[in-house]
């Protein structure tokens, strides 16, 4: 079955807030088998500008576990709590 990933870009409004959706947003990835590829970090953007800043790649074990995961009632705080403190572009990919 092809993989699900999580492809996040993310612009970071109020950094003090999106601490609180850190770490409240691990344990939600886990419950759907999810585990971070990429979190922050070094990053260089070529051909056109990004949304934002923080990029983020969640690796699941499949696309229907990523969708499951984004709609799912454990992680709709954290969901909240990151769209009050940053804009972002969420996309989630099948792959390999």
């Amino acid at each position: 079955m092809p993989l699900g990933y999580v492809v996040a870009q993310i612009n970071v409004t109020d950094p003090q807030t999106y601490k609180s959706y850190i770490a409240l947003v691990q344990p939600s990835i886990e419950a759907y088998g999810g585990e971070f590829l990429a979190r922050g970090g070094k990053s260089v953007s070529y051909e056109n500008e990004p949304f934002g800043d923080r990029n983020v790649i969640i690796r699941f074990p499949s696309f229907e576990a990523a969708d499951n995961w984004y709609h799912s009632a454990e992680y709709a705080d954290a969901k909240t709590i990151r769209m009050s403190a940053s804009g972002s572009v969420q996309t989630i990919v099948e792959g390999v």
